[in-house]
């Protein structure tokens, strides 16, 4: 099973579309190889400028050298970089478009996790709709800091989380049961399986200077789970 796409690399920095289910770099406990360890097999040293939670699929950029890094880091931290991302969400937002600024810190009683707290550090999430469905709305955000879990706090904060995120949502897999009326099973399927089963976040346009200052721009596609689930859903759309 092919766990990540090369997008595009020079001698300085690596551009790659990451699958779902893969760490993009090494967690506490080395629970599985990361992107990051796969990277090192194949160039040797390779150096963390940025990372996506392991259920979020999408672009992240890695740096090979120590100057690249240096300038990748500064431009993520400088607000140089434009990220965008496109997720699945619960519900009908009430604003088609708008910005979530909130402070995000760890949570005090669950390990792992963050929290919108006045004390948190500043959080900010430019967001539009770009459709409704009712049950689920595709949604675009753009963000201007790089908190863990940012996007999907933020979302939790807003009443609207993430479809299938364990840790601020419900967790729950989507099946076409629950999008379409008068659902049966075909006669050779036992149980109906689910048509998203995992954290609906997908890393799509990355937008960054190199250290000639000329830009780069990244697009990869939404995964082949997150555009069935829209398709089923712009087909039964209440």
């Amino acid at each position: 099973m092919k766990l990540f796409d090369i997008i595009f690399e020079n001698e300085d920095f690596i551009v790659v579309d990451k699958h779902t289910g893969l760490l993009s770099i090494p967690d506490r406990v080395q629970s599985s190889p990361s992107l990051k360890d796969i990277l090192q097999q194949k160039y040797g040293k390779i150096f963390t400028v940025h990372r996506l939670d392991r259920e979020t699929s999408g672009l992240i950029v890695f740096a090979k050298n120590e100057a690249a890094h240096q300038h990748l880091s500064q431009a993520f931290e400088g607000r140089m970089v434009k990220k965008i991302y496109q997720g699945i969400v619960m519900g009908t937002m009430i604003q088609a478009k708008g910005t979530i600024e909130a402070g995000i810190m760890e949570h005090p009683a669950r390990n792992g996790t963050m929290t919108v707290h006045k004390r948190g550090k500043p959080a900010v999430t430019e967001f539009e709709v770009l459709e409704d469905f009712g049950l689920y709305s595709l949604v675009q955000f753009q963000i201007h800091t790089g908190r863990t879990h940012q996007i999907r706090v933020h979302m939790q904060h807003a009443g609207h989380p993430i479809a299938c995120d364990e840790l601020y949502g419900n967790g729950k897999p989507v099946f076409v049961s629950s999008i379409k009326r008068n659902f049966k099973l075909s006669r050779s399927e036992e149980e109906e399986r689910p048509i998203l089963h995992r954290l609906g976040l997908h890393s799509w346009q990355l937008q960054f200077p190199d250290q000639q200052g000329q830009m780069y721009e990244f697009e990869a596609a939404l995964p082949k789970d997150m555009k069935a689930l829209l398709q089923q859903l712009r087909k039964w759309k209440h």
